[in-house]
């Protein structure tokens, strides 16, 4: 198979021509803001409004289907056996970090920096962060969104979130560890171009085009992993405001997910499309579409910018997009997710 090093060049190309509708604005230090000339459509898919979006929330979610006080969510569907076949990938022993190094400088898509202090002798540190947003690579546990004012399981606002941390749901429950199979969709690879331009919406047929073209099927545990070349751009346009425009799941993807008992889900940007291409019940764009169908619908955690660049490198080379995905994360008693370095091991 040709390496993803050979035919950069030809998708750079191909970029360009999906470029040629955007509109370019210098910013200082040399960055660059594209703005597309017009929102992608949906294809007129539901959920396009705060109806079709009610309702699928409510025929997809998995609340009292692990019990009525459940505290682990989809992590349910990874067993023993999952785990025990996820160790079975191991075939190199290759390891590769899905985390991007936490950035310290402030930036359209970091508002609010690594903080990293030497302490008095220079022979310790302080590290401080706010690891939820658009920068820094994270988990979200199951407390940190909620539909209606209720979490993932039907616990109210007032029950599961206080001052204190999250009584309900908290990212302690996942304190043991998460072992299973992980699986890496590229769709820029797909669509033969480097990354994927911001608002750029990933539909339920690109997961299925892709499952075919990579010789792999989601399925019952996995932990999926959505590469848009975020990050490459980044580095060749500079930062940009992911909340305002993000390539990303459609919220219409969230029945697949649910249909295929996915367990964990992740990108290197910020999972959803932005604009969401979904109108709450005002008429505005709704704000985190499928990060709500994922962690209060459907009780999948989530990972957030991702580094995916040297896991897309390795998955081409090896032409083999299933690994073995470890994580541990902190265990913040009340954490609403954590920090996260999760591993694939090929």
């Amino acid at each position: 198979m040709k390496s993803r090093c050979w035919d950069r060049a030809a998708r750079f190309a191909a970029a360009l021509a999906i470029s040629a509708g955007l509109a370019v604005t210098l910013m200082a230090g040399g960055q660059q803001n594209q703005t597309p000339s017009a929102q992608p459509a949906s294809g007129g898919r539901a959920p396009r409004n705060a109806a079709e979006y009610d309702e699928m929330f409510h025929k997809i979610k998995n609340w009292g289907r692990w019990g009525p006080t459940d505290q682990h969510g989809a992590a349910n569907l990874i067993t023993d056996a999952k785990r025990k076949q996820a160790v079975g990938l191991v075939k190199l022993g290759t390891s590769v970090s899905l985390s991007h190094n936490y950035l310290k400088d402030k930036a359209p898509d970091n508002p609010s920096p690594f903080e990293h202090v030497m302490n008095r002798g220079l022979q310790s540190d302080t590290y401080r962060v706010s690891y939820h947003g658009y920068a820094h690579s994270h988990m979200d546990g199951l407390c940190h969104m909620l539909y209606q004012d209720k979490t993932y399981n039907g616990y109210p606002r007032a029950e599961a979130l206080t001052e204190n941390g999250c009584t309900k749901l908290g990212i302690e429950n996942l304190k043991n560890g998460v072992l299973t199979r992980g699986i890496l969709i590229d769709i820029p690879r797909l669509k033969g171009v480097p990354y994927l331009e911001p608002s750029t919406p990933v539909y339920s047929e690109d997961i299925e085009a892709w499952e075919e073209k990579a010789g792999v099927k989601v399925g019952p545990g996995d932990a999926v992993f959505l590469y848009t070349g975020r990050w490459a751009r980044r580095e060749k346009l500079g930062p940009w405001e992911l909340m305002r425009n993000a390539a990303g799941f459609h919220a219409s993807v969230a029945p697949l997910v649910r249909a295929r008992d996915v367990a964990f889900i992740g990108s290197d940007a910020v999972l959803d499309v932005y604009p969401e291409l979904v109108q709450d019940a005002n008429g505005r764009d709704q704000a985190n579409a499928f990060h709500i169908l994922m962690i209060a619908a459907l009780g999948v955690d989530i990972f957030d910018n991702l580094d995916l660049e040297a896991l897309a490198e390795t998955a081409a080379r090896l032409n083999r997009w299933e690994f073995m995905l470890t994580v541990a994360p902190l265990a913040v008693a009340g954490g609403t997710g954590s920090p996260a370095n999760p591993i694939a091991t090929f």
